[in-house]
């Protein structure tokens, strides 16, 4: 995906043009951000978007044709490191789970203000999982909930349980170092033992191990 120095480059994908308009309008006039396509459903975003390189892109759930999840699945097989924020009305626990499943790298709500969801998008350029508090409330609840049974997050040592409750939180890398005091290697260091203990390759995926043992 194309980077800039200067700005984060975003695109939109909502089925309502009213509502991209708006967002684009918010977010060129935010400085450091440029909106560089819109899209209004699953089929124009797969045709265009390999022409615009957003660096993330905003992601809608409730389409008619696909949903925003489906797309989201779609786009992480053609463009496996693009970084995909979901924004949308729904808050369901359903919708979180295979939001983040599909390879999501955060959840906002539409009811986020535009200085939350352009916080969001560089935290998201910047390697962090994003979500607005209702929720990360959720994702801690679902978190929470492996301590009740057995589970294969079990094998995790005691820092990097803490490291991945961080990322149910939604920290960066540098987040999670001021956090736990300590270095950003030694988190990259954690990170990377989580990974190989789930068997998952992203901070969601991480995210989605946590989230599954309330499920399950």
């Amino acid at each position: 995906m194309q980077t800039s120095a200067e700005k984060i480059y975003v695109s939109i994908v909502d089925d309502d043009s009213k509502v991209r308009d708006g967002i684009s309008w918010l977010i060129d006039s935010t400085e450091g951000f440029k909106c560089v396509g819109q899209y209004s459903g699953c089929a124009e975003t797969l045709k265009s978007i390999e022409n615009d390189l957003p660096d993330v892109v905003l992601m809608d759930i409730g389409m008619p044709e696909q949903s925003g999840i489906e797309c989201v699945e779609r786009l992480r097989e053609a463009f496996p490191d693009l970084k995909i924020l979901m924004l949308t009305n729904y808050s369901d626990d359903e919708r979180i789970f295979n939001s983040l499943r599909a390879g999501a790298v955060g959840y906002l709500l539409k009811n986020s203000s535009i200085d939350k969801v352009c916080e969001a998008i560089k935290e998201a350029h910047q390697g962090g999982a994003p979500m607005s508090s209702e929720i990360a409330k959720k994702v801690l609840a679902y978190f929470h909930g492996q301590k009740k049974s057995a589970s294969h997050t079990a094998g995790l040592s005691e820092r990097e349980s803490e490291v991945l409750k961080a990322l149910t939180e939604g920290l960066s890398d540098k987040a999670i170092a001021d956090k736990l005091f300590i270095s950003i290697p030694t988190v990259r260091f954690h990170l990377k033992n989580i990974y190989a203990k789930l068997h998952v390759s992203s901070r969601s995926e991480a995210v989605v191990k946590a989230m599954q043992e309330k499920i399950s």
